[in-house]
């Protein structure tokens, strides 16, 4: 009986090294359940992301429940996915802050972005824009940093939190052109927004998506774009290199990451599945109009991306003086 069972344990333990897998994983059927899709933010703010979550259900054959895990600037959603079991069965859309931003800006996470999160492919970007209401006699940037430096301190920009991307936008303005300018903290984009329209703020870096509308309407003026290349969605605007600022590029970006650990063939699957998604016409068409760019790029360009930009916000946070969070 025991030569018996330490047979059984050998043929196990064999058939575990030559296929490759884990006990309790089975690669090749997956996914053989629900997927549970988290993001970080609340709703309003997740049409390609929602849509994402729509057509990986259709490519897989399984449901995909999109869950909107607010809280913390998104750390609670990117603590619940490094904490998930590395099967592929949570998955979740995280930003630029919750993988290189924010471990400088707190004083402690619940989770390490490099330890614990596997980047996957980025599936969204956009650029913020630098807007100033209507009262403003500058039309340009060049113009507006003029005015800046004339009434040090006079002139005011709106944000929605430190450490933001907005506000760092300011920031790195403020450093680049060497003006002091005053920021104003609001709750969130639309109180920043609501402001500027009317006029009780100079300017902001802000997001197109609600955004756009504002100055197609004519109640503000935008006067650049924090991308290095203009912005599909508005090729009229400059950048801010174009405006006299080499190297300003602040891109705000979406990607999917899975936990550490996850077998490289379902991150494989769930790498094509998303390039297809994030590549097709109609998709790329959506992200457009509401002020965003489809993107997709293999997990090592990605990983490389956020082992890069996270030194870089490194130092604008402790170049503008910004404490941490605790």
């Amino acid at each position: 009986m025991e030569i018996k069972l330490n047979l059984i344990r050998f043929l196990i333990v064999a058939s575990i090294i030559v296929t490759g897998i884990s006990p309790g994983i089975s690669q090749s059927a997956y996914p053989d359940r629900p997927i549970h899709l988290v993001y970080g933010f609340p709703p309003g703010n997740d049409v390609i992301p929602r849509i994402f979550a729509d057509r990986l259900s259709m490519a897989l054959g399984k449901p995909v429940i999109f869950e909107n895990v607010t809280g913390a600037a998104g750390n609670i959603a990117a603590d619940r996915i490094a904490k998930a079991a590395p099967d592929g069965y949570t998955i979740g859309i995280l930003t630029a802050a919750n993988i290189t931003i924010n471990p400088t800006l707190y004083k402690k996470l619940p989770y390490d972005p490099v330890r614990d999160l596997k980047p996957v492919t980025l599936i969204l970007g956009y650029p913020n824009l630098l807007v100033v209401n209507n009262s403003v006699p500058a039309k340009s940037v060049q113009q507006l940093v003029d005015l800046a430096r004339r009434q040090p301190n006079a002139l005011t920009y709106g944000h929605q939190g430190a450490g933001t991307t907005v506000h760092l936008s300011a920031e790195i303005l403020r450093s680049m052109a060497h003006i002091d300018i005053r920021g104003v903290p609001y709750r969130g984009p639309s109180a920043v927004l609501t402001d500027l329209v009317s006029e009780r703020i100079t300017m902001a870096f802000v997001s197109p998506a609600p955004t756009m509308p504002l100055i197609q309407g004519g109640k503000l003026r935008p006067l650049a774009v924090t991308s290095r290349t203009r912005a599909s969605f508005a090729p009229d605007i400059p950048t801010m290199e174009e405006a006299g600022f080499p190297g300003f590029e602040v891109m705000v970006w979406f990607g999917l990451f899975v936990p550490v650990g996850t077998p490289a063939a379902i991150v494989e699957k769930l790498y094509g599945e998303a390039v297809k998604i994030m590549t097709s016409p109609d998709v790329r068409k959506k992200a457009i109009d509401i002020g965003q760019v489809a993107l997709s790029d293999t997990p090592d360009e990605f990983a490389d991306l956020t082992e890069k930009e996270t030194p870089y916000w490194a130092s604008v946070i402790k170049r503008a003086g910004i404490e941490q969070i605790e």
